[in-house]
């Protein structure tokens, strides 16, 4: 027997959760016993199926069960009742911008393929093999544009790129032989993500520099320049390009860009999945990444331990390291038998961060890790260098 939400369901772990609920009558506590999940983490996951089958028009809970045709979405609807039942019902429907985001991943994907692969790096003569360096890039936000006189620090892209390459290449040096390099990119290296100056989720007007196209090429040449100079100091190079708040459709081409250009590399891994949770576990060492636009770092522990896809690797670690951006300053809570760090930006101030106040140190964290003892040194670059 299937569930008619069970069309609108993407991952098989969402399907059960639905028969369980919906087919077998079961309580959450039940589930929970059943699955092993955070409770909150199923009831968000039922939240999103039943939300993409209420955008197509299928929700009985309110009285909706005829869905829109393809390639619309429900913006509204009115339902007049008589004598307890519905009598007309009014919806509104609006283009689906979820298909529209699906066929523009579709052609990243198509414009991919025509990428050919970059010749091998050679790799270097010694490693300390216990070693793992992770370089955190996060909240560049490249294409930004910050007026000195008004912020107190000026930002532009020509000074976002040299400011990038620099950083990367000093960051890199101040680390040993790791025999692995693990590259960051935590969120909104991109300030917005399309045609449209504003941030993809909430429409807010930003600051730019520059054409997107341009911030386009940039954001590639740099990024290559980045991979190619870890592939030269690390005989594995893990690559992390997560999801941000403000460049959603961004952090998606450009990994695949990378994974496309490094097909024949064998000693480059890109974590590619469109899940913007992401991990890597080094020995006895678990480290995890998410920008923070959509869970706080206190609860962050407990969405990586509790995740399926991760258990394995958490329950295998001794110790974890989870890290996160967003805010653009730096934090650390240690709970749960982890380290979560907050880290900054070495991006200067905009004008919005300005007019609310808000001030902290620009700055990148290089770290490095023991596969048995967890991290074991830190630097910390600082723009100030390359002015």
């Amino acid at each position: 027997m299937e569930h008619p939400l069970e069309e609108y369901c993407t991952t098989e772990h969402q399907k059960k959760i639905v028969r369980l609920r919906y087919i077998d009558g079961l309580s959450w506590n039940q589930i929970t016993d059943k699955i092993g999940s955070d409770r909150t983490n199923l009831r968000n996951s039922l939240r999103v199926v039943e939300g993409r089958a209420a955008k197509a028009g299928f929700s009985p809970k309110h009285d909706h069960i005829h869905t829109v045709p393809p390639g619309y979405a429900v913006k509204g609807s009115s339902t007049l009742y008589k004598d307890g039942a519905v009598s007309l019902q009014w919806v509104k429907t609006e283009s689906d911008k979820q298909a529209q985001f699906d066929a523009m991943i579709s052609r990243i994907e198509l414009a991919c393929e025509g990428i050919k692969p970059w010749k091998l790096v050679k790799a270097p003569k010694k490693v300390q093999d216990n070693l793992l360096s992770l370089l955190v890039i996060t909240d560049f936000h490249l294409g930004s544009y910050c007026w000195g006189d008004e912020t107190s620090e000026s930002y532009n892209t020509d000074m976002a790129r040299d400011l990038f390459l620099s950083s990367i290449k000093d960051m890199i040096d101040s680390t040993p032989n790791s025999k692995i390099g693990l590259l960051c990119n935590l969120g909104d290296f991109l300030h917005w993500d399309g045609l449209l100056q504003i941030t993809p989720t909430s429409s807010h007007i930003l600051d730019n520099d520059s054409r997107y196209s341009r911030i386009v090429d940039i954001a590639m040449t740099v990024m290559n320049e980045a991979v190619r100079m870890m592939l030269e100091k690390y005989e594995k190079v893990v690559f992390v390009c997560a999801e941000g708040n403000h460049d959603i459709a961004g952090s998606i081409w450009l990994r695949k860009f990378i994974r496309k250009l490094y097909a024949n590399e064998p000693r480059l891994d890109v974590i590619d999945n469109d899940f913007p949770y992401y991990a890597y576990r080094h020995g006895k060492v678990m480290l995890c990444f998410h920008h923070g636009h959509k869970v706080k770092m206190d609860r962050l522990p407990k969405v990586f331990s509790s995740e399926p896809r991760f258990r394995e690797d958490w329950g295998k670690s001794t110790v974890a390291y989870i890290h996160s951006g967003h805010y653009h300053s730096e934090r650390v809570l240690e709970d749960a038998g982890a380290i979560t760090e907050q880290h900054p930006t070495l991006a200067s101030r905009d004008s919005y961060a300005t007019r609310l106040g808000l001030m902290s140190q620009r700055g990148a964290k290089v770290i490095t890790y023991d596969s048995e003892d967890g991290e074991v040194s830190r630097i910390t670059v600082r723009p100030k260098a390359y002015d």
